[in-house]
């Protein structure tokens, strides 16, 4: 394979790379693989992929991706190979290349949330997973191009709150009947010559998917074939499924007018399908149309190798209750239903909030969590319990989630009360040593150390309701609107305030490399000055950058630390846990 023009091949140290000038490089190939597919020009396309993939930018960037970027980066695959340093990580971007060879998966086994049943993941390798970045990083805009307005996971820059506010809108000004459908074992189940040949790239690339597709995964020390499916814990797999599954919203569609007479009066017919991976809702004003779109979606979905999972698939309506069916629906976690309101001009108001099942989960966790910290310090039950509550009303302060979370708020009340008092013997001792008062206000938190600040649990009733608005039409990172995408990751739901007002000081760029934020960047809140140098944790001391540009500036630092103290014995070349990262939410 012939070295592209992008390609470097000077000594370099890992350390030292210019990842703004890779990023630049990646974005704007990226930039035009997107405007190629727009305009239909599938030669330009193909010649752009073959470029990145060969670019030594893309192949930096994939290796960073999988190796610093990703949460799930100390994970092995079969060769048991956990991270890599450096040298390593520069060894492997320079032997990067999309070629017919694949490694077999690791399985591993995940517990469902709320659920006793397990959930099978496959590993990738490093080399795998670097390799999947780079085909992913070529792949996606091509298909950002082409997937469909109202298909919402697992798609850069779109998230399930846009999915949720779709049909907020779809179902606003008038009650109509509901189709929500899951996708049997959607992963696992595809079709992959179907796949493979629905995907219609260039041969390299071709064979390089079906050697993934066809790997193999290790079970228990033993290896079994892989001829259907797309193995969940692929960095391509979520992109794969969402191929296959592209086409069925506009072959739906396409079958139905906008409008047509009912009762002499024109009426919206077009379906609105609103599609977030293998989950989706059919909204329609007519239920037999909505049982014949059933069956439509069923014949359609019979050769990619897919089903409607029957326990999981149900036809309600809005606002009126049936025979056999209550009105309203869940839908990611969410509960959609209308309520009769004559004080409405449309006689009725339509509430989205946590589903029963959804808050049921919730509070078990948080139980679970106090349960297993009987003996433990209040600062460790507290570091504990702030990112669950956190990140479960982050998801949900976009919708009517108010009474919800003051019941929340009162079940988590009751259930530390009760661990307080197995520890004190008596419910007034409890408060009184638990529950501090802070500006004005009783909170539980922990006894401040000497010279420090107290620890103070997050509250779900803390958190504002804040209507999230939806991301507009066929809007792409890839289209290179950085102004559009710039205000609208200030506005997405989840972000902490610092992150907020730090994203604006900043008009939405990194203070490091000074490249715009995307809606799919891992990102950290960090200090100007060390902590351990300043002891500022105020906004002045505050910058928001990029999660790899943490990486470099803590291991410059180390460096100046041990140039200036030779008698410290290592280097530490990582930060800690990443404390902010992407705001997309994942939680269903």
């Amino acid at each position: 394979m012939k070295m592209s023009k992008t390609s470097v091949k000077t000594t370099v140290e890992w350390g030292t790379l210019n990842l703004r000038k890779l990023a630049r490089v990646v974005t704007k190939l990226q930039k035009r693989i997107y405007r190629a597919s727009q305009r239909g020009d599938i030669k330009a396309v193909k010649k752009l992929q073959k470029t990145l993939i060969r670019s030594w930018s893309a192949r930096c960037i994939a290796v960073r991706k999988v190796t610093q970027d990703n949460k799930g980066k100390n994970t092995a695959g079969v060769d048991k190979v956990k991270s890599l340093n450096p040298q390593q990580r520069l060894k492997l971007a320079k032997n990067l290349k999309i070629d017919h060879r694949a490694s077999a998966l690791r399985r591993i086994w995940i517990p469902k949330p709320g659920r006793d049943e397990k959930r099978p993941l496959g590993i990738p390798t490093i080399k795998d997973r670097a390799k999947q970045a780079l085909a992913k990083m070529a792949l996606e805009p091509e298909w950002e191009a082409k997937f469909e307005e109202t298909s919402y996971g697992f798609r850069p820059g779109r998230s399930a709150h846009d999915a949720i506010e779709h049909i907020f809108i779809s179902i606003g000004q008038s009650a109509k009947y509901v189709l929500s459908a899951d996708i049997a074992k959607c992963f696992g189940q595809i079709n992959h010559q179907e796949l493979l040949r629905k995907i219609s790239t260039f041969p390299a690339m071709r064979r390089q998917i079906k050697a993934w597709l066809k790997s193999g995964v290790m079970d228990g020390g033993e290896l079994f074939p892989t001829n259907e499916g797309t193995p969940q814990g692929g960095v391509i797999s979520p992109l794969l499924a969402n191929i296959a599954l592209h086409g069925m919203i506009q072959n739906i569609e396409s079958q139905y007018p906008k409008t047509k007479r009912v009762n002499g009066k024109p009426t919206n017919w077009k379906p609105c399908i609103v599609q977030y991976a293998d989950n989706f809702v059919v909204i329609h004003p007519d239920r037999s149309t909505i049982m014949e779109i059933k069956g439509k979606i069923s014949k359609w979905l019979k050769p990619i190798g897919l089903v409607l999972k029957d326990e999981k698939t149900r036809v309600c309506h809005s606002l009126n209750k049936s025979i056999d069916e209550e009105p309203g629906f869940n839908f990611l976690g969410f509960n959609i239903k209308q309520y009769p309101d004559n004080n409405t001009r449309l006689g009725f108001k339509t509430i989205i909030q946590p589903s029963e099942e959804s808050v049921r989960q919730h509070v078990q966790e948080l139980r679970e969590i106090i349960k297993a910290h009987k003996s433990a310090k209040t600062v460790d039950l507290i570091k504990k319990l702030n990112p669950v509550i956190r990140g479960w009303a982050n998801y949900y302060r976009t919708v009517c989630s108010s009474l919800t979370f003051k019941k929340v708020h009162h079940d988590l009340y009751m259930m530390l009360t009760q661990w307080g008092k197995r520890r004190t013997g008596k419910y007034k001792r409890t408060y009184e040593m638990y529950w501090h008062e802070v500006e004005g206000v009783k909170v539980f938190a922990s006894n401040p150390p000497k010279g420090g600040r107290r620890m103070i649990l997050q509250t779900h009733n803390q958190y504002r309701i804040k209507r999230h608005i939806k991301v507009k039409g066929g809007n792409s990172p890839y289209d290179g609107n950085w102004v559009y995408w710039g205000e609208r990751m200030r506005n997405l739901p989840g972000l902490p305030t610092r992150v907020q007002k730090l994203l604006k000081k900043q008009n939405g760029k990194c203070r490091i490399c000074g490249l715009f934020f995307k809606p799919e960047h891992k990102w950290e809140v960090a200090h100007k000055v060390p902590r351990s140098d300043a002891e500022k944790d105020q906004y002045s001391n505050l910058q928001l950058i990029h999660l790899h540009c943490h990486h470099a500036k803590t291991g410059k630092e180390n460096q100046q630390r041990y140039t200036k103290n030779p008698q410290c014995s290592q280097v530490i070349e990582e930060p800690d846990e990443v404390k902010v990262s992407s705001p997309v939410l994942n939680q269903r």
